[in-house]
């Protein structure tokens, strides 16, 4: 009988270890995945109107294309937009596909340019002079 009880102390023993030790593991996977991306929200406006506005989930070494290719059809050439859900810009009018970073204007394509947690990027279909 003590052998038994024995075991059955063991047996609970090591199942509530191994309860304990599982729970920790899946929150730092959580807190490990969460920690790898970011949150971004994208605007899209034509002639100061904005017509079109999603938030994606991106790795943090993401660059503004990718999170804009995730919500949107793109095209793009040398790491300038040059159309966005078939939105295209039109050089014979001077209208480009110009975007800013949290109200900065970007002065890198976005293939070079990185995203940051919580980075507000607006995309504006705007003639220039």
């Amino acid at each position: 009988m003590k052998k038994f009880f024995r075991l059955l102390t063991i047996a609970m023993t090591f199942t509530l270890l191994l309860a304990g030790c599982s729970t920790t593991s899946s929150n730092a996977a959580k807190k490990s995945s969460t920690e790898n991306t970011a949150t971004v929200t994208y605007t899209l406006k034509q002639n100061n109107k904005q017509f079109a506005k999603k938030t994606v989930t991106v790795k943090k070494t993401a660059t503004v294309l990718t999170g804009l290719e995730k919500a949107w059809t793109v095209k793009q050439s040398k790491g300038f937009v040059t159309a966005i859900d078939g939105k295209s810009q039109n050089p014979v009018k001077k209208t480009y596909w110009l975007y800013t970073v949290n109200g900065k204007s970007a002065t890198k394509g976005v293939t070079q340019t990185k995203v940051a947690n919580k980075d507000k990027i607006v995309f504006s279909l705007t003639p220039t002079k």
